[in-house]
């Protein structure tokens, strides 16, 4: 072997020291996270700064801007955390055929476990939008993928005969979307231990109106095709 290739080759990380420097980097990144978002919570997302993150994660400065452009992204990496849980739960209630009335009802509880089921974390989410033209902006574009992704159960029920038909798929999933971000608000002046129950409400009362009515009745389920399919 020719020693310049016989150095390169011992040179090059194995598989498993990649894996590890892999799993070391997902773990920093998510200390950082973690870290942010409890600050986020306690001082406010305009009063929190890089450094306290860094300091309340134990790294160096230096090393949050290796994974995060700025603290605006801990923000962003939340929203699309949540995109996904959502995104989850719609394909596994097309796999499931849940009805519709449970999966919808169970949907808020899903979407606001930790760390959104914090007073203080919903309040920082709104000082965001309302203090930072960069996340609000980001912040849009994350809502218009999950209002389509809303939709798209919303014309799976619709599909099924468990949803009123004489209405779009689109605005049903605006008026669902705003019955929980609303609740949530609400639920966030209080910071009482009352956030499902507030929810549950809001929803019974909400599906009165999404139920099917004139003479329409349940059909078979017919699930719909996948997303981009």
């Amino acid at each position: 072997m020719n020693p310049a290739n016989k150095s390169l080759h011992t040179h090059q990380p194995s598989e498993a020291s990649l894996d590890r420097r892999q799993r070391r980097s997902a773990e920093l990144r998510e200390r950082l996270f973690r870290a942010a978002l409890k600050l986020f919570a306690e001082k406010g997302f305009v009063e929190t700064t890089v450094e306290d993150i860094t300091e309340a994660a134990d790294v160096g400065k230096g090393t949050f801007f290796n994974y995060f452009p700025s603290k605006d992204h801990i923000l962003l990496a939340f929203g699309e955390m949540q995109l996904g849980k959502l995104d989850a739960a719609v394909q596994e209630a097309r796999r499931n055929n849940v009805p519709m009335r449970e999966f919808l009802r169970s949907l808020g509880a899903l979407m606001t476990q930790e760390p959104t089921r914090n007073p203080a974390m919903i309040r920082t989410i709104l000082q965001a939008y309302l203090s930072s033209t960069p996340v609000r902006a980001a912040m849009m574009e994350l809502q218009k993928r999950a209002h389509a992704l809303h939709s798209q159960i919303i014309e799976l029920g619709q599909n099924r005969g468990e949803i009123r038909k004489d209405l779009p798929a689109p605005d049903i999933a605006n008026v669902f979307r705003q019955t929980v971000f609303g609740t949530l608000l609400i639920w966030s002046l209080y910071g009482d231990a009352m956030l499902l129950p507030r929810l549950e409400v809001a929803f019974d009362v909400l599906w009165t109106g999404l139920a099917p009515r004139n003479g329409e009745v349940s059909a078979d389920v017919i699930p719909l095709p996948a997303s981009g399919a």
